[in-house]
Formats: C-alpha cells, sequence, structure tokens
C-alpha cells in the first residue's frame, strides 16, 4: 500500500493549510486554507496541482475541514463557488457553525474595511456551507463504499 502526500499549503510555512492525501486510490483533502499574509497568488493553495483541467469533482473522494481557523478555512468558498469542486466536504457541527462566521467576517475586512477585489460573496460563503455535511464526534460517515471517516476531538481548539 502507498500513501501518497501532496502538500498544497503550511508546508513550510503557517497559514494555508491545505494537503491532499492518496492512499488505496481514493484522494482526500484535509482543510482548504488562505494565507492571511498574502494578497496575491500565495494567498489561496495552487489548485491546479489536484486537476490541471479543473475536474475537482472527479480528481477529490471528498474534503475534510479539521476546524474552523481561517488558515484551514479561509479558501473553502473559493474552491467551492470560484473553482467548482462540488463533491463530499465534511466536518464536525461546531465547526460548521462557526465557519460561515468566521468567512463571513474576513470578507468584510478584506474588501469593506480594506478595499480589496471580493475573492469571493456573501451568498458565495452561503452556498458553500449548504454542500457540508456536519458530523458527530465519533460518528462514522461512508464516504463511498471504500471509504469511511471518523471524526475525533482534537484539542486544538476548546469550546
Amino acid at each position: 500500500m502507498t500513501i501518497d502526500c501532496l502538500v498544497l499549503g503550511a508546508g513550510q510555512d503557517v497559514g494555508k493549510s491545505c494537503v491532499v492525501v492518496t492512499i488505496n486510490g481514493k484522494r482526500i483533502m484535509f482543510d482548504c486554507g488562505m494565507h492571511m499574509g498574502h494578497d496575491d497568488h500565495r494567498r489561496y493553495p495552487d489548485f491546479s496541482l489536484i486537476s490541471e483541467s479543473g475536474d475537482f469533482d472527479n480528481a477529490l473522494s471528498c474534503i475534510i475541514i479539521t476546524h474552523f481557523h481561517l488558515d484551514h478555512i479561509g479558501a473553502l468558498p473559493y474552491f467551492t463557488e470560484v473553482c467548482g469542486y462540488n463533491g463530499p466536504i465534511y466536518m464536525t457541527y461546531p465547526t460548521k457553525a462557526l465557519a460561515p462566521l468566521m468567512l463571513e467576517d474576513y470578507r468584510r475586512v478584506l474588501v469593506d474595511r480594506r478595499g480589496e477585489k471580493e475573492q469571493f460573496s456573501s451568498e458565495n460563503i452561503t452556498d458553500c456551507m449548504k454542500k457540508v455535511t456536519a458530523v458527530d464526534l465519533k460518528q462514522t460517515v461512508l464516504v463511498d463504499r471504500d471509504l469511511q471517516i471518523r471524526a475525533y476531538y482534537a484539542g486544538h481548539i476548546d469550546l
């Protein structure tokens, strides 16, 4: 069995967490973050490394978001609503509850306060979150017949 790990962000830096792990023919993206210190192409992961054609639905089995910090979720509305990913996305209930608040707050800071070009809209955030399946801790979710996932408390965030 071979495990392939494609680091799209946070490899040698804090921010833009995004890792694609391939195991037994399944490609799972862990996190879809942004780097808040950049305002150019370095802000988001280089998604073309997943699929040059942009067919992300067939290139990925699913996305798993580990928690709601922007360096782990900040690029998700961009990836789903601008790049067009429509496949499965999983995160815990607390992450799903807090993610849209974090994303909207950051969008407002970028656009309204700093005057930057909008990367994704409030509607994009809402539409993105509609695609998310929330998971309970220790709940087993069958992604497909060959892939199941289970969420555990990592201790990174205290709620």
